[in-house]
């Protein structure tokens, strides 16, 4: 598991430009494709909408080619 910090510097992100900041995917298509997939749950629960705002001290995990626990500050 590959754990991430990542701080923003907005009120929110969204999900599929999460992924793409925190370098765990190359394109938006890819963290499209992902999402659909039900590989990327934030707090523990599965998410499908790639649009979901994230905002400070929610935990984001999602499987793609590793593991990733993005922490957001």
């Amino acid at each position: 598991m590959i754990n991430k910090n990542v701080k923003i510097h907005t009120e929110y992100i969204k999900l599929a430009d999460l992924l793409k900041f925190a370098n765990v995917v190359s394109s938006g298509s890819d963290a499209k494709y992902i999402i659909l997939e039900g590989k990327v749950k934030l707090n523990g629960e599965t998410v499908l909408q790639r649009g979901r705002k994230i905002y400070p001290g929610m935990v984001v995990d999602c499987e793609y080619d590793d593991v990733y626990k993005i922490i957001v500050e």
